[in-house]
């Protein structure tokens, strides 16, 4: 099988998969966010469109590859009975907004628990996340939908929606929508969201920065997966003192995949928390397929085989270009050890 070839048909459906899940979202957002008033704490917008994305996604994989088993973040329990009535009504007609065919409700729910795989190291699974970055979601700012392709243990395939990250970085006000895809062995490249299918897809690549003096922090919006003040200690060991890209979701891997930014540090809070395989998959292949290099707190890369979580690594996720990233990972060691003193 040429490399051309090589996962083609589950590329292609990849790509119809996210994009249709990414309309659902900003259909939700739309309607949902946009057009109501929220309080501060209400995340029903958010679980409206995680349902739907998964119903969308689950239902074209099904179609396609139906003995394909998926790791999803979702399942149907809060749909269920009369207490999900409400909820459960306003996924079901904003899925059928964004299939070619009418779904029932049963077909629906069942294609949410369609993602309740356990995962591991033999065969084949997909795993997905309908809607990574909750809180950028709700701001209207960077969130995105992420499907991988797991064989044997291993990464093959990667997709990540991006709805509303612009197009060109250095143009923030400019177009938005980018989807990136790579497959093992052929590269990383985006192009514009629901683009007409002559679109070109554009190859991209980690910058060329060979000392971290040169680099630029990745971080989240907020603090919650990641503590800034380890990130301003190991900023300080690599000389770094550009200012970070500061976005939400997966969308950090596609930022630094094509050169917006170098380094992503998702340093553990916590000692019991175990990163998830959904949270990482596609970013995952898609710095790699770039050029970039992505491990855990100890520069092991991420191991994708033990399950629905990433319990098999050290914790923590650093991303970086291939170039800097043991002096990455050196940092994070020495400012850790001495936090741990």
């Amino acid at each position: 099988m040429s490399s051309a070839t090589y996962l083609a048909k589950e590329r292609a459906v990849a790509i119809e998969a996210v994009e249709r899940a990414s309309k659902v979202c900003q259909s939700v957002f739309k309607r949902l966010v946009a057009e109501e008033t929220l309080t501060k704490n209400d995340k029903s917008p958010v679980t409206v469109a995680d349902f739907g994305a998964q119903a969308v996604v689950n239902s074209i994989l099904e179609k396609h590859f139906p003995l394909d088993p998926i790791v999803g973040e979702e399942d149907s329990k809060d749909l269920q009975g009369d207490e999900g009535r409400v909820l459960r009504e306003k996924v079901v007609e904003l899925v059928n907004t964004a299939t070619e065919a009418p779904m029932s409700t049963e077909e629906i729910l069942r294609a949410i628990d369609r993602g309740q795989y356990e995962g591991g190291s033999k065969g084949r699974f997909w795993t997905l996340d309908p809607i990574d970055g909750t809180k950028g979601f709700l701001r209207g700012e960077q969130f995105a939908v992420c499907l991988a392709l797991i064989v044997d243990g291993k990464v093959k395939l990667g997709v990540l929606g991006c709805p509303n990250l612009p197009y060109q970085m250095d143009k923030p006000d400019g177009e938005r929508g980018v989807l990136m895809v790579a497959v093992e062995g052929q590269g990383a490249f985006q192009r514009r969201l629901n683009a007409d299918s002559s679109e070109i897809e554009t190859p991209v690549h980690v910058a060329d920065v060979a000392d971290t003096k040169d680099a630029i922090f990745c971080e989240s919006v907020e603090s919650g997966h990641t503590s800034h003040g380890d990130n301003a200690n190991i900023a300080k060991l690599l000389n770094i003192t550009k200012p970070s890209v500061r976005i939400d979701s997966q969308c950090k891997y596609a930022a630094i995949a094509r050169g917006d930014a170098d380094i992503l540090l998702r340093l553990p809070t916590s000692s019991t928390y175990v990163e998830k395989i959904w949270d990482h998959g596609a970013g995952n292949i898609i710095m790699h397929e770039a050029g970039g290099r992505v491990g855990d707190i100890n520069g092991n890369p991420l191991d994708f085989s033990a399950g629905r979580t990433l319990s098999a690594n050290g914790g923590g996720v650093i991303a970086a270009s291939a170039k800097i990233f043991d002096a990455v990972i050196s940092a994070v060691q020495a400012t850790l050890a001495q936090k741990n003193k």
